[in-house]
């Protein structure tokens, strides 16, 4: 049986602008506003006549693929992006596309990231939350289902174009809260009116599964390439290369640079920085380079290119008095132009990849259960970032922590990882979920060619010392593990403990080479608490998962 025809598109109503007199087109009958290309005053349509009710902002170029009239397909149905609100917030900006379907039917669009999710307005199944009552971390209850509360943040239109379907209020401040349930959906409250907050339900798409047509990822890929503007410490050039990019690290000072406010268009002189450590007390260098560029599948049939754009080095901080052991870990950021953002996480135990999910899976005591597979706390902890190389999609700040809590799969599901992520910060705090899986340090190396000889550097499980773990390694390849282990736990330590030498000594003998570079670090004035992120999955904050 044939399907039946889309309905027809609503017809279009143009009239002019009462600013400037340019035309101003309304495809959808249900817009009640719109923002005039040519003089950005924002329009108010009553009846057959607009209104000039304020001026919107000029649109920071965030170099978005998508752009009004860019059109793609949904269940079935087909749409075009007609709108646009860029929403900022105290960590950075997302942006809100107005999609108007064929069928009449409109949807919002939600960047932020490099990941998107469509959402539809609706009528709330029950009483909604005050939202002074909404805490990030916490639960509740709309009718029947039950909600994790992700974020609740203070945030304002910053500037507007195209149709809406309600008029902006540029510059105004109100909430909004993302919430997350176990059949993977994210609900939107938005307290613009407190009084009637609205509710809207969506899931996490991706554009190709949009089939979108009519994006402009090669300008913006063109656009960010020829832009770099001056360190603000040292004057080096900066040379962003994703148009996502809300923090930098100088590649010549090391001084970790926000680009989150539209830094491209002012002055460097201008920029927010904060400085890391250099020479002998800075970080390592990444075993995986940045700029490198690596094939792997991330849980799909077929793998696909990641480029290495961001490495951080992170340690655990256990409570005090604890008997615990401080451990250490590296992540780095690997971006694909579609698919968004993966973490590759390089822990004691071995490498693991992390995504962020969209939904928040369901904990009852010490197991979380996600589309079926049942997960155990392994760990639980707080995280600090000391060093960082490369471009983040979030606003890194200093000395600021996260609270994460790891499990492992159970049953068949024992390669795969769970975490769980809550920062606080300015305005508020979120709650990040990541799912992902085990790797061998062979299918890493492999990934991105690593040469031979410098393979041995990658493992490390048990597995490092069998011969065949290596290809027939001798014994000089197990002495360069040892020494290669031995360096990076000993720079880690100088980085993340706030104890003395004392445990370096013990291990190592106080004449050793590891003891005294303990000392020195120390000397130097390396406290630990060098840099930190509030990094991101999907959101506003960062992490791996079953990294302890």
């Amino acid at each position: 049986m044939a399907e039946a025809p889309s309905p027809p598109a609503q017809r279009a109503w143009r009239a002019a602008c009462p600013n400037c007199g340019a035309p101003v087109d309304f495809r959808s009958a249900a817009s009640a506003s719109a923002v005039c290309s040519y003089c950005r005053s924002t329009l108010l349509r009553e009846g057959e006549a607009l209104r000039r009710i304020g001026e919107s902002a000029e649109l920071f170029d965030d170099h978005s693929p998508l752009q009004l009239g860019a059109s793609g397909r949904y269940a079935g149905e087909a749409f075009t992006l007609i709108g646009r609100l860029s929403l900022g917030y105290a960590q950075g900006r997302w942006n809100e596309w107005h999609a108007l379907f064929d069928n009449g039917r409109s949807g919002w669009l939600s960047e932020d990231n490099g990941a998107y999710v469509l959402a539809f307005d609706a009528a709330a199944p029950g009483a909604l939350p005050a939202a002074e009552s909404l805490r990030a971390g916490g639960s509740v209850r709309v009718g029947e289902q039950a909600w994790s509360v992700a974020s609740v943040q203070a945030a304002s239109v910053q500037a507007a174009e195209g149709e809406l379907p309600r008029p902006p209020r540029p510059g105004k401040a109100f909430v909004v809260a993302d919430l997350r349930n176990a059949r993977d959906e994210v609900a939107t409250l938005d307290y613009s009116d407190p009084a009637a907050p609205a509710w809207s339900v969506g899931r996490a798409v991706r554009l190709a599964e949009l089939q979108m047509q009519g994006l402009r990822e090669g300008e913006a890929v063109k656009a960010v390439a020829g832009r770099s503007l001056p360190c603000p410490s040292c004057g080096a050039a900066l040379e962003p290369k994703l148009e996502s990019t809300r923090s930098i690290v100088c590649g010549q000072c090391k001084a970790v640079v926000d680009l989150s406010g539209g830094a491209f268009d002012g002055a460097g002189a201008d920029l927010a920085h904060f400085a890391q450590e250099t020479g002998a007390t800075a970080g390592m260098e990444p075993l995986l380079p940045l700029g490198r560029t690596g094939k792997l599948a991330f849980g799909r049939a077929d793998p696909l290119p990641w480029q290495v754009v961001g490495y951080l080095e992170r340690c655990d901080l256990p409570a005090a008095g604890s008997d615990d052991e401080q451990t250490f870990w590296r992540e780095y950021l690997l971006y694909h132009r579609t698919e968004g953002f993966a973490f590759l996480v390089d822990a004691e135990d071995g490498w693991s990849w992390v995504r962020p999910l969209t939904g928040a899976p369901q904990v009852s005591g010490q197991t979380a259960t996600w589309v079926g597979e049942r997960f155990r706390q392994r760990w639980s902890y707080d995280a600090r970032t000391t060093y960082v190389l490369g471009e983040f999609y979030w606003q890194v700040r200093r000395d600021e922590r996260a609270r994460v809590t790891d499990y492992e799969g159970l049953g068949a599901a024992s390669r795969k990882r769970l975490s769980r992520e809550q920062t606080v910060a300015v305005g508020g705090g979120e709650v990040t979920w990541s799912l992902g899986e085990t790797l061998e340090a062979a299918t890493v190396a492999d990934a991105f060619g690593i040469p031979p000889g410098q393979r041995a550097a990658l493992q490390r499980d048990a597995a490092p010392l069998a011969s065949s773990a290596l290809g027939g390694s001798s014994g000089l390849n197990r002495v360069l593990i040892g020494i290669v282990l031995i360096l990076i736990l000993v720079a880690l330590i100088g980085f993340c403990s706030e104890d003395d030498c004392r445990d370096v000594g013990q291990a190592f003998g106080t004449a050793s080479p590891e003891y005294q570079q303990c000392l020195r670090n120390r000397s130097s004035g390396s406290s630990g608490s060098r840099s930190s992120s509030g990094g991101s999955w999907g959101g506003w904050s960062s992490g791996g998962g079953g990294h302890k």
